[in-house]
């Protein structure tokens, strides 16, 4: 898959995750928060809480079907989307153990990065010391033919 195929994939998941989030009772402040060192894709607050949420998204796309999938698919079209909630997973690992899980994603190399950029994130909105903030992951299984997106969503992630 091209970096473009994949970008768009990762830009639903995100939206989707996004729409989970305020269905939730979130305020999402700011999503792709950039630095050369590292991205954080979601930050949002609930409560006296700052998140910062890594999404993680997988699809059932083939390379042969994906232009005629994931095409134009805009907010407004995610709307048309059906999300299964199965949020609120333990960190309990499955006995499947042949079955690929999208938060695996997040190795060592990813954690220092996101670390890098919640450093820098909370030094330039200059948030104060004793605010309290965690890492969430979010990972989204789309599938497209169905127009169905299964939602998990790990909380207060400890690397």
């Amino acid at each position: 898959m091209s970096i473009t195929e994949k970008r768009r994939i990762g830009d639903i998941g995100e939206g989707l995750a996004s729409m989970f989030l305020v269905k939730h009772g979130f305020e999402v402040i700011e999503k792709n928060y950039q630095k050369k060192w590292g991205e954080l894709d979601i930050i949002a607050t609930k409560g006296n809480t700052l998140h910062f949420i890594e999404v993680k998204t997988m699809s059932n796309v083939s390379r042969e079907t994906f232009d005629e999938r994931v095409t134009r698919e805009t907010p407004q079209h995610l709307k048309n989307w059906q999300i299964i909630d199965v949020s609120r997973v333990t960190r309990e690992t499955s006995d499947d153990s042949d079955e690929y899980e999208a938060e695996e994603n997040v190795h060592y190399w990813k954690q220092k990065r996101l670390s890098r950029a919640i450093q820098t994130y909370l030094m330039e909105r200059r948030i104060r010391e004793d605010q309290e903030w965690q890492i969430d992951i979010i990972t989204v299984k789309l599938d497209f033919l169905s127009k169905k997106a299964i939602i998990h969503y790990i909380e207060d992630v400890v690397f």
